[in-house]
């Protein structure tokens, strides 16, 4: 579904990304892990066109996406949920979930979608009215992963959604993680918990300094010859 092909790509004079190649399959969800500064979240900026390929090729369904503005991406079925949940904080819940389905195409779907957020996250319903400046963290990032999703997209980048969070909001956040792992659409996440980030993928990917160190289905890693990797042992 997903092709990356010799992907460079950086912060003005400062390249990150060198010659990154994956194939991301289909229905599947992919893990990419790695320490700070690996280039985890740069890729997905990339993808989303966030940040200019230097070099290289992004091509989803065969059809190049590098260079598309980031806000034609919902029309091409790719929504990310960024790190640091990035709510409106001056608006609802409710608010910010209909801003998920904003765009034209996505708005006579927006009743039935709010349905299955709130289905999904049972939660926000009881919160709805509130602003989501006065959630708790792990309130905050399910109101942005419901939001990603009001606009139901092939493509789902989830950048860190575990950072910051207390231990029984981050077991309730994975098993939502899960249960999206249906094969209905391709989910790329980005995530520091190495251990809780495999069990819940199809595939991961270690990069390390701006590359690909590993690709390897998640049912054959090694969770200790992947930690050497991860920490240059």
């Amino acid at each position: 579904m997903l092709e990356i092909d010799k992907v460079r790509a950086g912060y003005g004079a400062i390249n990150v990304l060198w010659d990154v190649s994956l194939s991301i399959a289909p229905g599947r969800l992919t893990t990419i892990i790695g320490p700070n500064g690996a280039g985890k979240t740069t890729l997905l900026r990339a993808i989303m066109g966030l940040l200019p390929v230097s070099a290289g090729s992004i091509r989803l369904s065969g059809k190049a996406i590098n260079g598309t503005p980031t806000w034609n991406m919902s029309d091409a079925g790719v929504t990310m949920i960024p790190e640091g949940r990035m709510v409106f904080r001056d608006m609802s819940v409710e608010e910010n979930l209909i801003m998920g389905a904003f765009p034209k195409q996505h708005r006579q779907h927006m009743p039935a979608r709010l349905e299955q957020a709130y289905a999904m996250f049972p939660r926000l319903h009881e919160r709805r009215r509130q602003l989501a400046g006065s959630l708790s963290g792990g309130e905050a990032q399910m109101l942005a992963m419901a939001r990603g999703l009001m606009s139901d997209p092939s493509l789902l980048l989830i950048d860190e959604p575990s950072l910051g969070l207390a231990p029984l909001v981050v077991d309730e956040l994975f098993a939502i993680l899960a249960r999206l792992n249906d094969g209905e659409r391709t989910i790329i996440l980005v995530e520091q918990n190495t251990a809780r980030a495999v069990a819940v993928a199809d595939h991961v990917i270690l990069m390390q300094s701006g590359k690909v160190a590993l690709s390897q289905a998640a049912r054959e890693v090694d969770l200790e010859h992947l930690h050497a990797l991860y920490f240059s042992r």
